[in-house]
């Protein structure tokens, strides 16, 4: 697999390793105790940010990875709500994010790095 790649599919693990950290430390259980931390949520809006860019360079790279992680689009898309459409984004959406798909993608992203 192109080094490039590889580095950056650590860097999602990397990026959501610290969101589930973030959670665990300061003890966040629902979308209101995650509305409450307003450090907390720009930090992990940032994450998100870095994981919605590596899968779109991962994509621009090889595109047969719009196969191999299925929400690849999705992912990229939200990086760009992130980014582009800040007033958009809802501490509902980002709490869903982080809690069902984030772990789906960790998933994912490690059985491509073991194969």
């Amino acid at each position: 697999m192109d080094e490039k790649i590889v580095k950056w599919l650590f860097d999602i693990l990397l990026a959501g390793t610290e969101i589930q950290d973030f959670l665990e430390q300061y003890k966040i259980e629902s979308a209101i105790d995650y509305s409450q931390n307003l450090i907390l949520k720009k930090a992990i809006e940032r994450n998100l940010e870095i994981i919605g860019e590596a899968v779109n360079r991962i994509v621009r790279r090889d595109n047969t990875f719009l196969d191999t992680l299925p929400e690849s689009r999705s992912i990229i898309g939200l990086r760009n709500i992130i980014i582009h459409a800040y007033d958009g984004i809802s501490d509902e959406m980002i709490w869903s994010v982080v809690i069902q798909h984030l772990p789906v993608l960790m998933k994912q992203v490690d059985q491509i790095l073991e194969n």
